[in-house]
C-alpha cells in the first residue's frame, strides 16, 4: 500500500522560503507523477506543480515564480515557496498519479494527509 507523509515546518515568517518534504512510502513515482497541491482556509485546492519520476517539472503559472520542486531522492520529493507571505497560508498536500491533475482529489491515487503551514511573524 502506497502511503505520502508531508513534513515540515508549520510556521514560516513572511519573505522567508517555506520547504516541504513528501515521502513516499511502498512505492514511488517510477511511473507516475507527484503534485503538491495546498487548500488556503476557507478557498478551493490550488495545484502547485508536480514532478515526474524523470525529474521533469511543471509548476501552475501563477506560481512559478516562487515554486521549486524536486526529487531528492528515490522516494522523496520536496517543495520549496519562496518569499511567501499571508496569503500562502494553507494546509499543503502531496499526492500522485498517472498524470498532473488539477488539484481535485478524485484525479490522484493517493494523497498525504497534509499538514497546515501558517506564514505569520
Amino acid at each position: 500500500q502506497v502511503h505520502l507523509q508531508e513534513s515540515g515546518p508549520g510556521l514560516v515568517n513572511p519573505s522567508q522560503t517555506l520547504s516541504l518534504t513528501c515521502t513516499i512510502s511502498g512505492g514511488s513515482i517510477t511511473t507516475n507523477y507527484l503534485s503538491w497541491i495546498r487548500q488556503p482556509p476557507g478557498k478551493g485546492v490550488e495545484w502547485m506543480g508536480a514532478i515526474a519520476h524523470d525529474g521533469s517539472t511543471y509548476y501552475n503559472p501563477f506560481l512559478k515564480r516562487r515554486t521549486s520542486i524536486s526529487l531528492t531522492s528515490r522516494n522523496q520529493v520536496a517543495l520549496q515557496l519562496s518569499s511567501v507571505t499571508p496569503e500562502d497560508t494553507a494546509v499543503y498536500y502531496c499526492a500522485m498519479g498517472n498524470g498532473l491533475g488539477s488539484g481535485a482529489r478524485d484525479e490522484y491515487d493517493y494523497w498525504g494527509q497534509g499538514t497546515q503551514v501558517t506564514v505569520s511573524s
